[in-house]
């Protein structure tokens, strides 16, 4: 009578073992997506670095352009072909900010994706972990009923 006994104490063993690696699953799941979640902010702090990178080196060569104009005797208020350089290199900068934000956003949805996806698989797993361990108790049942 202890050998049916063992195999059903044995069952329960590994139905709980499956349930616990299918939460233990979800956990880590949860941990990674969490993770992703901190490298999101991360790339979004890189962003708004590259921007005020991006606009100081744009006012930074905008003092030395004006002033290397200025040392030419060129009146930059009036002389159009300064504004208009001066003008193109503002918009050149707007356009670069623009991208850098524009890429940081897709990056930013890239890795929310990858968290949703992260953390839907640690829930698959703690599923497929419960209905694992249902399926071995009730077969673990199954087997003492006919052993007994």
């Amino acid at each position: 009578m202890a050998f049916p006994m063992l195999m059903l104490a044995a069952a329960g063993v590994q139905a709980g073992a499956s349930i616990l690696g299918g939460i233990g699953a979800k956990q880590s799941a949860q941990l990674n997506a969490f993770n992703l979640g901190t490298e999101k902010r991360l790339s979004q702090a890189e962003a708004a670095q590259r921007n005020n990178d991006r606009m100081e080196l744009y006012r930074s060569n905008l003092s030395a352009n004006i002033a290397s104009f200025a040392a030419q005797g060129r009146d930059i208020g009036a002389d159009r072909s300064v504004s208009a350089f001066l003008d193109r290199q503002r918009e050149i900068a707007v356009s670069d900010t623009e991208r850098s934000n524009f890429m940081a956003m897709m990056e930013g949805l890239k890795i929310d994706s990858q968290a949703a996806a992260t953390r839907q698989e640690g829930r698959a797993a703690m599923g497929a972990g419960f209905i694992d361990g249902f399926t071995t108790m009730a077969s673990g049942l199954h087997k003492y009923g006919q052993v007994k």
